[in-house]
């Protein structure tokens, strides 16, 4: 049993930590994709699985609620979210705003360092994508962008974005498959980080919408490929038989 595991059983360990540790498992697994949107949801099967009492898996499965990730229909259950495919489009334009004002204040502002560790994160997603490591892949994406704000001085934005873009980020592991999909992004991150780092905060702008944009075009296609996993904005959807599946969930909350 893992230290992680043994915390998770422990009597000590406090309903709101369990309830957390929950959350951030169930969250990750959701927005990858390894539990499937249409997939239902026990609480009986996930306090066995996690180790702990209903009450922090029932606080988890609110806080999923919250954020439209998950849907509890009282004396019914609990299933996974679809992806809300009217709201992606608008969530990419809020994100393609709020990046441009990182990425042009990160071009005047940023230091030797801090580029040092960005193409240090463009070199990450470079092996992850030879490798086909999707999961290495989208956390150096992750890490890629977040640095970005952190070099405008504007870490906060980026919290912001990680808001917007929750139901973005589910499709964007729809996309990650795509022969060359992972190699184009790296090289449209190398795009950026090359302006940025000739301080011309015109171009390091052009060149992250143009990043952005291919995300937003390829939307149509991805909803035509996956339609059992996307609802449409009269809330209609199409089975093709994956939704509906138990879902497998890890067990061991991380720290």
């Amino acid at each position: 049993m893992t230290s992680s595991a043994a915390r998770a059983r422990s009597p000590l360990l406090s309903r709101v930590t369990s309830a957390a540790l929950v959350y951030e498992r169930l969250h990750e697994d959701i927005i990858a994709l390894r539990i499937r949107p249409g997939a239902s949801l026990s609480e009986n099967e996930l306090a066995s699985s996690f180790g702990v009492s209903r009450t922090p898996v029932r606080e988890a499965l609110l806080r999923l609620a919250d954020e439209s990730l998950v849907e509890i229909v009282p004396k019914s259950g609990t299933t996974v979210s679809r992806i809300p495919y009217a709201q992606i489009g608008e969530a990419i334009v809020i994100r393609k705003a709020l990046e441009e004002v990182t990425v042009r204040e990160a071009s005047r502002r940023a230091t030797k360092s801090q580029f040092t560790g960005l193409w240090a994160l463009v070199e990450r997603q470079r092996e992850a994508a030879k490798a086909d490591d999707r999961i290495g892949f989208h956390a150096a994406d992750e890490a890629f962008h977040a640095a970005i704000a952190e070099a405008a001085g504007y870490p906060g934005i980026w919290r912001l974005v990680n808001q917007v873009k929750v139901q973005v980020d589910r499709m964007r592991h729809l996309t990650l498959p795509e022969g060359g999909r992972m190699m184009r992004v790296t090289k449209e991150h190398a795009a950026v980080l090359a302006a940025m780092e000739k301080r011309d905060g015109d171009k390091a702008v052009a060149a992250m919408r143009n990043h952005l944009d291919g995300l937003e075009h390829s939307l149509p296609e991805i909803r035509r490929r996956n339609a059992d996993l996307f609802v449409d904005e009269a809330g209609v959807f199409v089975l093709s038989g994956t939704a509906g599946r138990k879902p497998e969930v890890r067990k061991n909350p991380k720290n």
